[in-house]
């Protein structure tokens, strides 16, 4: 092998695993059932192909969570803003902007059998949410009679009914943002009339 024909395998090689990633998120978000030879069609790669970079289909699915836990805590990670109550909200609606394509895969996640994975990737996202929770609650910002751990809880589960929701129902993109962010300022303890005014006057928050 000549010393230019190295790294353009390697280019290659990187090209088919981002191809076969992209193919499952499209392929198990139509059907998370479907086979590791759908995905490889989809991909215009051989099965064989698959197999070289993937040996099972749980080490395949492994990978794709592991990309997607990766863009969810990289784009939660550029949200900022002083008051926590519209951090939250603001963190909710980008949650959602990253998982809205593939909702139906994303729920698989979520509420299957790699939840416990889930969970351990998004502790950083996770821990934040219960640190702006807890300043919120101690500045009397958001609701103190909850305990800020079960809240943060109560926070997330607010996001993910909307994705359950969106499996079942035709929300688009939009709808589902001003969903979030009313769902999650609710929970925090915000009156129907409140929440529609901070989302109207915040900048990222759909009202």
């Amino acid at each position: 092998m000549t010393t230019t024909q190295a790294p353009r395998r390697r280019r290659d090689a990187e090209e088919n695993r981002a191809a076969l990633l992209e193919a499952a998120g499209a392929v198990l978000n139509r059907d998370p059932g479907a086979s590791l030879d759908a995905i490889a069609a989809e991909a215009g790669l051989s099965r064989r192909a698959l197999y070289g970079h993937f040996a099972t289909r749980d080490d395949l699915i492994h990978s794709l969570l592991a990309h997607g836990v990766s863009r969810v805590l990289a784009a939660t990670e550029q949200v900022e803003h002083p008051d926590p109550a519209t951090l939250l909200a603001l963190i909710g609606v980008r949650m959602w902007r990253e998982v809205e394509s593939v909702r139906v895969m994303a729920q698989f996640t979520v509420r299957g059998p790699f939840q416990q994975e889930l969970a351990f990737g998004l502790a950083p996202l996770r821990d934040r949410v219960r640190h702006a929770v807890t300043v919120g609650a101690a500045s009397g910002r958001i609701r103190d009679d909850i305990d800020p751990g079960i809240l943060a809880r109560l926070v997330e589960g607010a996001v993910l009914s909307v994705l359950d929701e969106a499996t079942r129902s035709p929300i688009d993109a939009a709808t589902g943002e001003r969903l979030v962010a009313l769902s999650v300022l609710g929970m925090l303890g915000f009156s129907a009339d409140e929440a529609h005014a901070l989302a109207a006057d915040t900048t990222g928050l759909h009202a």
